[in-house]
């Protein structure tokens, strides 16, 4: 078992992800927790989702505290209108402070984005989905992408890793990809409709059946065998074994806390030099 990716910092209300950036002074990259903030339950506390309905001016100072701990300007933040699906998009300075104070300002109807400017930190919401995170360090790109079991048979790892070797000429053999804490196979069991999709883009793999038209589900698993089709070498992805939804002390989880609870971003960039 390859060791775990994301490390605990020095504050509660994240991690970074350690092995790329320890390689890279200038890039931010991590996933947040459901701790450090000022929301209130059923939100408490580090909510930073806009469209859960909790208190606005608490999510926007959630998302203000984790701008000066990663010490990036909060107006470089990029969010997204998120929508299950597999569009991805590359986004410039010019989309810097989307989505910031209001959730449908974002990147309209977006699920993965990328860039190659510095001074934007990337940042999409999750409360059990897949956080996908690219990486090209000789081509000064990073994305991140929201994997869903949607977007995930509708193969939005696969998109991202074609747009990028397609339109910005990256050699697939330079990306990296890492995949971060979501729901596991011990807490996510869905039904034939779902097992159906999946089989379309993986064959028979990622879940096992536990009951008649019961399958646990491993998202993670899919993901990992799309990203490796789309032409990602092994040893280039990382995967947390981290589960939201068993991990109630770190994080939200949508179908553990059902349906009412905040959410985490995942979020990467490049700093300023």
């Amino acid at each position: 078992m390859n060791p775990e990716p994301l490390k605990k910092s020095h504050h509660e209300s994240f991690m970074w992800l350690s092995p790329w950036v320890e390689k890279n002074d200038m890039l931010v990259a991590g996933f947040t927790t459901k701790n450090g903030g000022v929301s209130k339950p059923p939100f408490a506390s580090f909510n930073l989702g806009l469209h859960v309905n909790d208190n606005v001016e608490d999510v926007i100072t959630n998302r203000k505290i984790l701008a000066a701990e990663l010490d990036m300007s909060f107006e470089s933040f990029v969010c997204a209108e998120q929508v299950h699906e597999a569009t991805v998009q590359k986004v410039t300075k010019a989309d810097c402070a989307k989505g910031i104070y209001k959730y449908e300002e974002g990147i309209k109807a977006t699920d993965g984005i990328y860039t190659n400017e510095s001074d934007i930190l990337l940042a999409l919401c999750y409360a059990d989905c897949v956080p996908l995170y690219f990486y090209a360090p000789d081509h000064h790109l990073v994305g991140l992408a929201h994997a869903g079991w949607k977007g995930t048979v509708k193969d939005i790892a696969g998109n991202m890793i074609r747009r990028w070797v397609e339109q910005e000429n990256v050699p697939v053999e330079d990306i990296y990809v890492a995949i971060g804490p979501s729901i596991e196979d011990c807490c996510y069991v869905v039904d034939n409709r779902v097992i159906t999709q999946v089989n379309e883009v993986v064959g028979q793999n990622g879940y096992q059946e536990v009951s008649p038209g019961q399958y646990a589900l491993n998202l993670k698993k899919v993901n990992k065998l799309l990203i490796q089709n789309a032409g990602v070498l092994p040893e280039r992805i990382l995967t947390s074994s981290y589960c939201t939804s068993c991990e109630d002390d770190l994080f939200f989880s949508h179908r553990r806390d059902q349906g009412k609870t905040g959410r985490m971003f995942n979020f990467i960039g490049f700093k300023e030099e």
